[in-house]
């Protein structure tokens, strides 16, 4: 049975940092790129972070280049993201994705986490 489960969610003050980890089941994520997105409250959902299959590649919404880092341990079939001098606005459910739609093509297969949640506190 294919599965993503996110952690590492909580409440962080304002320029704070935080890890999310995405641990896989039921699949190999070493053979898909993986990603990261979010859902802000009353907001579609936007992509954060993707990184390739090989692991040499990783890609960011600009709004988060400098301060989120997409990273994987195959070993361990988990993704991680490591948050730092959040903001805000970047409360939200966060959602890990294994295939789907990445910047480097899109994969059959599209598998999704239930999300954690990230709010920000000021």
């Amino acid at each position: 049975q294919v599965q993503l489960v996110e952690s590492g969610g909580g409440l962080v003050q304002p320029g704070g940092s935080l890890r999310l980890s995405c641990a896989a089941s039921g699949f190999t994520t070493g053979i898909y790129a993986m990603s990261w997105d979010r859902q802000a409250p009353g907001r579609a959902r936007e992509w954060v972070a993707s990184n390739c299959a090989s692991g040499a590649s990783k890609d960011y919404a600009s709004s988060v280049k400098g301060r989120l880092t997409i990273s994987r341990d195959d070993a361990k079939n988990t993704v991680y993201l490591q948050m730092k001098r959040l903001k805000p606005e970047e409360t939200g459910v966060y959602y890990c994705n294994a295939g789907g739609r990445t910047p480097w093509g899109t994969y059959d297969f599209d598998a999704w986490g239930q999300g954690t949640q990230v709010t920000g506190s000021s």
